[in-house]
């Protein structure tokens, strides 16, 4: 059965769906977490991650590949472990921000340098990083982080879009960027 079929059936209350999305998306998703996580936590962030995906199983929208959609949910649930922890977490979990809803392997296998491209942000410190850090890694709202950095929404949803634009420039392979 497919993952949007085991969810499907979850949503409806099917036990044995959620065992088996769980079957199928734990050993990965406990490798991922690992590499941003102190090993205590993630047995934590995954019971929640797999808690969310049971709740939220009914906005799924379906697509080729609900591991991304996981992933989504474990990020967010990671954040919220290092804010309820009092931790701030580093800029790698950005770096899974722009896997979502891609083949898990063929991102694996297509890694590009992420501290370059986080470089093109500008010096640790500066207000394009925090803005990621906060927006990206944290996970919080815009308001939030406006408040937080003494500047209107609008000036946040403008720095996302450029670090959004920014980012991505980096990412793309060198001959794609004219290399």
């Amino acid at each position: 059965m497919d993952d949007a079929h085991l969810l499907t059936s979850a949503n409806a209350g099917d036990d044995a769906a959620l065992r088996a999305l769980f079957e199928r998306h734990a050993p990965w998703l406990a490798i991922r977490l690992a590499r941003d996580l102190p090993v205590d936590a993630v047995e934590d962030v995954m019971q929640e991650t797999f808690i969310a995906v049971w709740r939220g199983s009914s906005s799924y929208r379906g697509g080729p590949n609900a591991g991304g959609w996981v992933w989504g949910i474990a990020k967010r649930q990671s954040a919220k472990w290092y804010r309820d922890h009092g931790h701030r977490p580093d800029m790698t979990l950005l770096e899974e921000s722009f896997a979502d809803g891609c083949d898990i392997a063929a991102t694996a296998a297509e890694r590009i340098d992420m501290e370059h491209a986080i470089a093109t942000l500008g010096p640790a410190g500066s207000a394009d990083r925090e803005t990621a850090q906060m927006i990206f890694v944290d996970d919080r709202p815009i308001a939030e982080v406006a408040e937080r950095l003494g500047v209107p929404e609008g000036t946040v949803k403008s720095r996302v879009h450029r670090t959004r634009r920014l980012l991505q420039a980096a990412l793309r392979p060198a001959k794609e960027n004219g290399g």
